[in-house]
């Protein structure tokens, strides 16, 4: 498994669903909240803000939720959210960039340092390992939308970069700047995506053994749970018996 995925499909028996459940609520209402403080509360007018009620909608959060992350912001007693972003290498040379919002950067900070060193990595300067990245957004559909060839061309019509397909999505990539336009062009034409994101794709992956897959994913999945954290990006590259092994 590639590490450029974010990691929300890695449970390795991370606990009871409805927890998990709570925690993914919790971080996309903190999502939705600082789009609509920061632009228009109209998802039509605050791209931002769309792209963070489709990928609520995703998760099958409930409406009632995304209304009152919202209006939360609207109301002017929000916490005063801002976004960090932290960079480092985890076991085996992996390079990982983590993203939060957080409302006291020393406790984000502290929380994330004491996980790199837990687990053997470390955690650098901001840029230490953003160069080995590309920023790019990113569209995925589920498969039965359309087939592979015809979602190839909608997404060269709609001026995507690339689409990867298998049997169970469409993953389409577009330059960071285009991401809007080619995510209006699609929806016009294949209806609502599942996901919408800006995400980090790294230029080249870093083989990872079976020995120290185990720990890297504790570091992932530790971060990856801290309140603050909302997404984790690496460039590891698991094989697929080594995965199945820690699924198990």
């Amino acid at each position: 498994m590639a590490g450029h995925s974010q990691f929300k499909n890695i449970m390795h028996k991370k606990g009871a669903q409805d927890a998990r459940r709570s925690k993914v609520f919790s971080k996309l209402a903190r999502e939705i909240t600082v789009a609509a403080k920061l632009g228009a509360p109209d998802p039509d007018m605050n791209p931002r803000l769309r792209l963070a009620i489709i990928n609520a909608r995703a998760e099958n959060m409930p409406k009632d939720n995304i209304e009152r992350a919202i209006k939360k912001a609207l109301g002017g007693d929000s916490e005063n959210y801002e976004a960090v972003r932290y960079e480092g290498y985890g076991p085996g040379g992996v390079a990982l960039i983590v993203e939060a919002l957080t409302d006291n950067r020393n406790r984000t900070a502290s929380n994330v340092r004491s996980l790199f060193s837990k687990y053997g990595g470390a955690l650098g300067e901001t840029g230490s390992v953003g160069f080995m990245f590309s920023r790019v957004g990113e569209i995925t559909y589920p498969a039965k939308v359309a087939s592979g060839d015809a979602m190839l061309e909608a997404a060269i019509e709609a001026g995507a970069d690339d689409v990867q397909s298998d049997d169970e999505q469409h993953v389409v990539t577009t330059s960071f700047e285009g991401l809007g336009e080619v995510a209006k062009a699609l929806e016009a034409k294949l209806g609502e995506a599942e996901t919408v994101k800006v995400a980090w794709r790294p230029q080249t992956l870093t083989p990872v053994d079976g020995d120290t897959a185990p720990t890297l994913m504790k570091l992932v999945d530790g971060l990856d749970e801290d309140d603050d954290v909302q997404t984790v990006t690496g460039n590891y590259d698991i094989p697929d018996d080594v995965l199945a092994k820690l699924s198990a």
